[in-house]
């Protein structure tokens, strides 16, 4: 009897945690790494790894056929960005195995720059990411979720923003229309300005929603 009670209550959690998976639709989780030289990230390993740990936290909770893509910026070069990792939750790439690999790319980061296997940069285009983005992530086929590690000060042909102002061009065509969220983590991050911080965050919120972006967050720390 208690074999049979034991068997019945294990069918029931692997119906449950099957039924769970079934009814998580795949998600799209692009992870931009911003390698400009003014993005603590290219430079601290405390914040790396903070960095990481929240990366791998919400790739955990991915469920089975998500995507997770992985792209650097910083320069308008695509030959100083090769950096790409592509992956697709399944059974045989379990999502904490993923947010594993993921995180420890992360964390690594500042060692990579400093021996030389990554390259801080000079630029920082992020329109310019986004807009690259958008044209091989579908908004439209699963929910999609655009996180990037930048301190969100843009240097680019299309805009300077600095600790005393400056404005984005707003998208005319919503690229990301029907996309869930647009989060930047790091937002104002070495400007050491809690107004400059404050005036990113409007910048880029308004940037966000014009963007067809359904969320947005911009986070100085977490």
């Amino acid at each position: 009897m208690r074999q049979l009670v034991a068997f019945v209550i294990t069918a029931l959690c692997v119906l449950s945690f099957a039924s769970a998976q079934a009814d998580g639709l795949p998600k799209t989780y692009v992870i931009g790494l911003d390698l400009s030289q003014s993005n603590p990230l290219v430079r601290d390993k405390d914040y790396a790894a903070r960095a990481a740990a929240r990366a791998a936290k919400e790739i955990t909770a991915l469920p089975l056929k998500s995507r997770v893509m992985l792209r650097t910026f910083g320069s308008y070069d695509a030959s100083a960005n090769g950096l790409k990792v592509d992956q697709v939750i399944s059974s045989h790439a379990r999502p904490e195995t993923v947010a594993q690999g993921i995180a420890t790319l992360i964390a690594n980061v500042p060692t990579l720059v400093a021996q030389g296997k990554l390259k801080a940069q000079g630029k920082t285009n992020i329109v310019p990411f986004l807009d690259t983005m958008a044209e091989v992530i579908d908004c439209s086929a699963s929910d999609v979720h655009v996180v990037l590690l930048t301190d969100g000060f843009e240097d680019s042909e299309y805009a300077r923003l600095t600790k005393t102002g400056g404005t984005l061009p707003t998208p005319s065509d919503a690229p990301y229309a029907g996309c869930n969220e647009l989060l930047i983590l790091g937002l104002g991050q070495g400007g050491n300005s809690p107004s400059a911080t404050k005036h990113l965050r409007a910048v880029w919120t308004k940037y966000a929603q014009a963007a067809g972006f359904a969320h947005f967050s911009g986070l100085y720390d977490w």
